[in-house]
C-alpha cells in the first residue's frame, strides 16, 4: 500500500474509533443517567470539545512548532488516557451491572457515572506520575550458550520507545542519559521509537544523547515512529549526536580477545518509508561461529531471527501495554509483550519502554532502563531478571 494511502486509511479508521468511543461515553455518562437538561447539555458540549482535542494532538505533534505545538498536544493526550480508562470501566461495569438490569434505574446509572469518573481521575493522576518519573533500572542477567567466556559479564544498557518530541524533551532525556551512564555499560542500544514528530521541530531535543558514554559505542535501530516522522531527516540527526544507526547492518565488537556481532534491522513497517526490514542483509556473510545480538524494534521479528541462529534479540514497541487494561489487547495482537522469551537456543528480551506514546500515562506497565548482563554457559544456573527499587 502506498504511504499516502496508508496514512489516509489510518486516519479514517482512527477517527471512526474515536467517534464510536465518544458516542459510547455519551450514552453511558450523559444519556443513561438522565441528568437535568442543563447538566446534560454541558456534559455533551464537553465531550464534543474533548473529542475534537484528540485530532489536535496529531496536528500539534506533526505540523505546529513548539511551544504552540506542545500546547495543542497535552490536553488531547491527557484526555485520550482518561477516555480510555472511562471506556474500560464502563464496559466492565456494563457487564457486571447492566446484564442483571441494575442500570435501568437512572439513579444507579448516575452513581455509576460518578464512581467511574472519580476512579478515572485517580487513574490519570497515578498514570501521569508513572509516565513522567525517571525510569528505574531493571537489571537482567542472561546466560547465552555461545557467549565467550572472555566476555562473561558484558553489559548492554537498553533504552527503547522514548518518543522524544512534543511531550518528552531534552530536560527529561538528560536525566535518562545520566541514569544510563551510571549503569557503566559496555555498549548502549536504543531499540527504536527514539523520536516522534519532525526533525525540524525536535532534533534539538536530542542534544543530551551526546553525553552517553560506553566503551563500545551507542547504537540504535528505527522504530515505526521514526518512519512516520521522516527517517531521511532523523537518521543523520542521530549520527550527529553520536548514535550509530544499524539499518539492516551489523558491527563486530571486540573485547578481551573475544568478539560478537551486534546487528540491527529497520522496523517491519520500513517499506512505507523506502527502508524495509532486511534481516538477511543484517546477518548474511557473518562468521556463524560468532554469537550475535540483534536489535529489532518489533518483537515479531524474533521467530525469523531465531531460525537464523540469533543468540539474543532485543526489542521494544509494545510498551508492555502502557495503560491497564490495554495490555490484554496487546496480548491478543502480539505474542511477545514484555520480558524474556525463548525459542530453542535463541532468547528475546522485550523492553516495556523508557518513555510513552499518546497518553502521558503508565498504569501497570512501569517504564524501564534495562541493564542486561550477558554470562557464558555455566556461569549461572538460569537466566534471571530483577528490578532495582
Amino acid at each position: 500500500m502506498p504511504k499516502k494511502s496508508f496514512y489516509l486509511v489510518f486516519a479514517v479508521v482512527a477517527l471512526g474509533v474515536v467517534s464510536a468511543m465518544h458516542y459510547y461515553l455519551w450514552l453511558r455518562l450523559v444519556a443513561q443517567p438522565l441528568w437535568s437538561p442543563a447538566v446534560g447539555a454541558l456534559l455533551t458540549g464537553a465531550l464534543i470539545a474533548l473529542a475534537a482535542a484528540i485530532p489536535l494532538t496529531f496536528i500539534g505533534e506533526r505540523l505546529v512548532a513548539p511551544p504552540l505545538g506542545r500546547a495543542l498536544v497535552w490536553p488531547g493526550a491527557v484526555w485520550m488516557g482518561l477516555a480510555w480508562l472511562l471506556f474500560a470501566q464502563l464496559v466492565l461495569s456494563d457487564l457486571a451491572l447492566g446484564l442483571p438490569g441494575l442500570l435501568a434505574d437512572p439513579a444507579t446509572a448516575r452513581v455509576r457515572a460518578l464512581v467511574v469518573v472519580g476512579l478515572g481521575a485517580l487513574g490519570v493522576a497515578l498514570g501521569l506520575r508513572g509516565a513522567l518519573r525517571l525510569p528505574r533500572v531493571k537489571f537482567v542477567t542472561l546466560e547465552l550458550d555461545r557467549w565467550p567466556a572472555a566476555l562473561d559479564g558484558y553489559r548492554i544498557a537498553q533504552i527503547s520507545d522514548l518518543h522524544i518530541g512534543p511531550m518528552l524533551a531534552a530536560k527529561w532525556l538528560g536525566r535518562v542519559v545520566r541514569r544510563v551512564n551510571a549503569v557503566a555499560a559496555d555498549c548502549v542500544v536504543v531499540t527504536g521509537d527514539l523520536v516522534d514528530g519532525p526533525a525540524r521541530h525536535f532534533a534539538v531535543e536530542l542534544a543530551p544523547l551526546a553525553e552517553l558514554r560506553a566503551r563500545h559505542g551507542i547504537y540504535c535501530v528505527t522504530g515505526n515512529h521514526e518512519l512516520y516522522s521522516g527517517p531521511a531527516d532523523w537518521l543523520p540527526a542521530f549520527e550527529r549526536v553520536g548514535v550509530t544507526v544499524l539499518g539492516n547492518a551489523r558491527r563486530t565488537l571486540e573485547h578481551n580477545g573475544a568478539s560478537f556481532d551486534l546487528a540491527g534491522t529497520h522496523d517491519r513497517q520500513g517499506a512505507l518509508a523506502g527502508i524495509p526490514e532486511d534481516l538477511g542483509r543484517a546477518l548474511d556473510g557473518r562468521d556463524p561461529a560468532r554469537p550475535v545480538v540483534l536489535l529489532a524494534h518489533t518483537p515479531t521479528t524474533f521467530p525469523a531471527a531465531a531460525a537464523r541462529g540469533v543468540d539474543l534479540t532485543l526489542s521494544g514497541h509494545t510498551h508492555g501495554g502502557q495503560i491497564w487494561p490495554f495490555n490484554y489487547l496487546v496480548k491478543l495482537a502480539m505474542r511477545y509483550v514484555a520480558g524474556l522469551y525463548r525459542r530453542g537456543d535463541s532468547q528475546l528480551y522485550v523492553s516495556r519502554g523508557t518513555g510513552f506514546w499518546g497518553p502521558p500515562m503508565r498504569l501497570g506497565a512501569p517504564s524501564e532502563i534495562t541493564a542486561i548482563t550477558l554470562r557464558a554457559t555455566g556461569a549461572l544456573g538460569a537466566s534471571r531478571d530483577t528490578t532495582d527499587g
